[in-house]
């Protein structure tokens, strides 16, 4: 998923490219551990993504794609 800004938030990202329905849905899913970022479990759900970040959930990969400023 391409961004335009300098980050999004993990619970923004699920949410962009539709991985869950809603931001509460995300919430407990990342607080669950369910989630990882670079390879790494994260519980953050406000952990920043900047382009090049890879999300991994229920089996997906999500590159976070953007300008590197």
């Amino acid at each position: 998923m391409e961004i335009t800004t300098d980050y999004i938030k993990l619970d923004s990202f699920l949410k962009a490219v539709s991985a869950v329905g809603s931001g509460g849905e995300a919430k407990v899913l990342i607080a669950d551990g369910e989630v990882r970022v670079n390879g790494e479990v994260e519980l953050r759900r406000g952990r920043k993504l900047r382009p090049g970040d890879v999300v991994e959930f229920a089996g997906h990969r999500y590159t976070v794609e953007g300008e590197v400023a």
